[in-house]
């Protein structure tokens, strides 16, 4: 079978191409190509047991998505995207890649005759708005109240009809926010989630520009990487007409994630997280839900950490060998 993975040189989707690589094969069938695709060079894992084409391009462009499907890839994993504080700041690019990329990525699936992958399509939790009950369900209305959640939105009701018409078989999954993320921060409005670990654990400075009451729901990334398997590899009758599906996460307060660093790593490592509040990002996170019940995700198999403590440590062992900076 052949894969597409737009957003392969993010880091969630190297780590789904490195996973990849390592099984090689997606749900029992053996992967034969895959395509990583990205408007940077993606990286090639060694030793892939699959011949692995790599494409550097704007996939919004003309005529790009075009080019991607024509070998028809069995499935496709659509994580391309501007993240949502870079989509606050900069509406024409956001609205380019979240909004228009991902109507002619669809399209162009949908134009080749007797052509339906499986489209794995990455939504957010940023897709819905206030005012929230105590726990958002599948059920609950889309009204998002930022330029990202927007867009998402918009890609959740094209998957669902592009998917009922028979163009494609979507599945979307909201991710919670992934932490703690590697590598350097990006420009995403919840990207503070992560840095009051990462950078402590590395010996530096985070800045928390939020209250320690702000509650949000996160997964880590090797959660999100088995999100994105599972929902390559299930069956469509099992999810039936309802395609966009809210993933399980850990519900925790900022407090309660600088008290679960303390416990695993100590004080002195909690002292290098900084105030510093950031009326910006307050404003957007104040507009985010806190609570899901993702009672129906989880019967359908998907599966996410129970503690933040566990999210922790799974970066400590996977990202820095074990150890971190005391």
């Amino acid at each position: 079978m052949e894969v597409l993975v737009l957003g392969a040189a993010g880091m969630v989707g190297r780590k789904l191409v490195e996973r990849l690589a390592a099984e090689g094969n997606l749900g029992g069938r053996q992967i034969t190509r895959a395509i990583l695709h990205d408007v940077v060079e993606p990286p090639v894992p060694q030793n892939a047991p699959f011949a692995a084409t790599q494409v550097t391009s704007d996939f919004s462009a003309p005529g790009d998505a075009e080019k991607l499907v024509a070998s028809r890839p069995d499935v496709i994993f659509h994580l391309a995207a501007i993240v949502s504080g870079e989509a606050e700041a900069d509406f024409d690019k956001g609205m380019r890649i979240n909004l228009d990329g991902t109507r002619l990525l669809f399209d162009a699936v949908r134009v080749i005759d007797g052509y339906c992958p499986r489209l794995v399509f990455t939504s957010s939790i940023a897709v819905f708005g206030a005012p929230f009950p105590d726990a958002i369900g599948d059920e609950f209305f889309l009204t998002p109240l930022t330029s990202y959640g927007t867009q998402k939105a918009i890609g959740e009701l094209l998957l669902s009809d592009y998917t009922r018409r028979g163009f494609l078989d979507g599945v979307g999954i909201r991710l919670p926010t992934i932490c703690v993320r590697p590598g350097k921060p990006n420009k995403a409005a919840s990207g503070f989630f992560s840095g009051i670990i990462r950078e402590p654990l590395n010996g530096q400075e985070a800045i928390l520009p939020v209250p320690e009451d702000v509650r949000h729901t996160h997964a880590s990334p090797k959660s999100a990487v088995g999100f994105l398997i599972h929902a390559a590899t299930i069956e469509g009758a099992r999810l039936g007409p309802r395609r966009n599906l809210t993933m399980p996460g850990v519900s925790v307060t900022v407090a309660e994630q600088i008290d679960a660093l303390r416990r695993i790593a100590g004080d002195r490592v909690v002292a290098r997280i900084r105030r510093e509040p950031d009326e910006t990002i307050m404003r957007i996170v104040e507009g985010w839900p806190q609570r899901f019940d993702a009672r129906r995700a989880r019967e359908l198999g998907f599966r996410a950490e129970e503690s933040f403590d566990e999210i922790i440590r799974i970066h400590i062992d996977d990202e820095l060998g074990g150890t971190f900076a005391s």
